[in-house]
């Protein structure tokens, strides 16, 4: 009696010590849920534009969307999210992208002893590169898009008029091999000239690429007529250099092309018009004078988010704004009239630019959306001022889900809200292109992504007064500079000193929403100015984030705050 009490008692004890220490593992792994499946119950869903659902329920089970609907039986294992009075869409698809691609550093630039013929890589031509290889699942941006509502991006790499092939990634993973759902989507192209060397202008550009396209047609062909007999042949070469226009050739892969300019995109058609291969044009800026022409070439287009700001007219103080203007925009010497001619035109342009998406619609061409150079803090008010200017929100919801879906071959997986479909979504606190609407969830394949607003992220102990040590990871490897900044009332000011900088320059603008700092500066060099935009997330006395350098891409940055000194 007492053998078996003692093994009983023995057998509770390791009982005991075997679920505390699964309890123990599972936090300090940091395990997934217990549970993959989800139920958002009384919630407002959008499953299409046109098409929703009020008050319903909707089944998220292993990463896909397993109901949709009123009246519908929860799985006793699901999470339920009381998700009342919220809206899900779903999930939005950018177009093209960097999101999550890291830049690689710059190699030496140096003249070669051949500019007229230099090597490929010094040329920008090097279609054999992977985006894959830059991809980084942790990279700030990732988070930063997939908070407006973003699941899936198709990517590209840095480079020059080759930079290598995309892919089709969602914001999720913690991997790059995680993230990828279509490798090898597109064959990336720009009309980036290269510095110093051949093709050094647009037009060289062109007619580079014509040639290579050409050159690997003739060896594409001699390829496929060796394969088939192989006697009395000369074994064609291999070319890494040739050997990714291939599929191009045969149209199973796309060339996706960055044509943000009129001119670029007359240039881009040319090219396609010429040799024929499947287009996808993206980044498209200045597109509406050419509406009928880009429906005529099949093309598929993905809309620039990138929108110039909006002109503010400000009447307190019209002496002041005269001097102002004169310094900045107009020549001193203009009349009246000329300045208001000048006055008109800009605002023409600015309302072109809004309205492009407008104009597509009407032309009865489908097109998604770029957020490739855009400020991602100002996607979303930027696509309230496409809606005002005539788009509407159903038009908008589609460019955002269904059409980029369509453009890019994802219809079966992604695009809407319905059974069978990766389970990518947003959830807002109000209709998503209501000013005041909120995210408040995304989903990824299943994952769960709590977005907490800039209210929710105030913290109060954040003094962002005092001295930054602030280092950036550059190409050229890593830059300091001290950052000092001081706060007058709610709003900051500072300057920015270190060795590019021979006096302190003052900061043009500093601002803190929550935890999200954002200050900005000019710098100088070999004679060209360029603005540094930088953003980066407050955690106590050190921040973390990007400086966005024009066509230098993001550059990483880190600061920390200099202890002051007791008097």
């Amino acid at each position: 009696m007492k053998n078996r009490y003692s093994w009983g008692r023995m057998y509770l004890l390791v009982s005991l010590l075997f679920v505390s220490v699964m309890l123990y593992a599972q936090e300090e792994r940091d395990l997934k849920p217990v549970s993959r499946t989800y139920a958002l119950t009384n919630v407002n869903i959008v499953q299409a534009p046109g098409r929703k659902v009020d008050m319903a329920t909707l089944i998220i089970k292993d990463g896909l969307i397993k109901a949709v609907g009123k009246n519908i039986s929860i799985p006793p294992e699901a999470i339920i999210i009381k998700a009342d009075s919220l809206y899900v869409y779903a999930g939005f698809i950018d177009g093209l992208s960097r999101t999550g691609v890291i830049k690689p550093k710059e190699e030496n630039k140096e003249r070669p002893k051949d500019p007229g013929n230099p090597p490929a890589e010094r040329a920008g031509i090097t279609p054999q590169l992977d985006v894959r290889n830059f991809l980084s699942a942790s990279d700030k941006s990732v988070e930063d898009l997939r908070s407006l509502g973003f699941t899936t991006a198709h990517v590209v790499p840095y480079g020059g008029m080759l930079p290598g092939n995309g892919a089709i990634i969602q914001l999720t993973g913690k991997a790059p091999d995680d993230m990828v759902l279509i490798e090898e989507s597109s064959f990336y192209s720009e009309l980036t000239p290269a510095e110093r060397v051949y093709p050094a202008t647009t037009m060289a550009v062109i007619a580079k690429w014509r040639e290579l396209y050409r050159q690997a047609a003739l060896e594409k062909n001699y390829a496929t007529l060796y394969a088939s007999n192989r006697s009395g042949l000369e074994r064609p070469s291999s070319s890494r250099l040739l050997e990714p226009f291939y599929p191009v050739i045969d149209k199973r892969t796309p060339v996706l092309f960055k044509a943000e300019k009129i001119w670029d995109i007359h240039r881009v058609l040319g090219l396609q018009k010429d040799l024929g291969f499947s287009l996808i044009l993206a980044g498209v800026k200045e597109g509406w004078e050419v509406t009928g022409k880009l429906k005529s070439s099949g093309a598929r287009i993905f809309l620039s988010l990138d929108l110039p700001e909006e002109q503010k007219e400000d009447k307190k103080d019209e002496k002041k704004d005269d001097k102002k203007e004169d310094k900045k925009d107009v020549p001193k010497m203009m009349t009246d009239a000329e300045k208001e001619a000048l006055e008109k035109r800009k605002a023409e342009s600015i309302a072109n630019y809004v309205s492009q998406a407008v104009a597509f619609q009407k032309a009865g061409i489908p097109f998604g959306f770029s957020t490739l150079d855009a400020k991602l803090k100002d996607i979303q008010a930027n696509l309230r001022r496409i809606i005002k200017a005539g788009l509407t929100e159903d038009q908008a919801l589609a460019a955002l889900t269904t059409t980029p879906a369509q453009l890019l071959g994802l219809s079966d997986r992604l695009g809407s809200v319905d059974a069978g479909k990766i389970a990518n979504l947003v959830v807002s606190s109000k209709p998503y292109f209501n000013e005041k609407s909120k995210v408040k969830y995304v989903f990824v394949e299943g994952t769960l992504y709590k977005i907490e607003s800039s209210d929710a992220k105030k913290d109060a102990s954040i003094v962002l007064e005092g001295e930054w040590s602030v280092t950036a990871d550059t190409p050229q490897g890593k830059r300091e500079s001290v950052v000092t900044i001081r706060k007058e009332g709610d709003k900051y000011s500072g300057k920015i000193s270190g060795a590019r900088f021979p006096q302190a320059q003052d900061l043009e603008e500093v601002t803190l929403d929550g935890n999200k700092l954002k200050y900005t500066f000019t710098i100088t060099e070999g004679g060209n100015t360029m603005k540094i935009t930088v953003e980066a997330t407050v955690e106590g006395t050190t921040f973390k984030g990007t400086a966005a350098a024009g066509q230098f891409g993001n550059i990483p940055v880190e600061g920390k705050k200099k202890p002051q000194l007791k008097p």
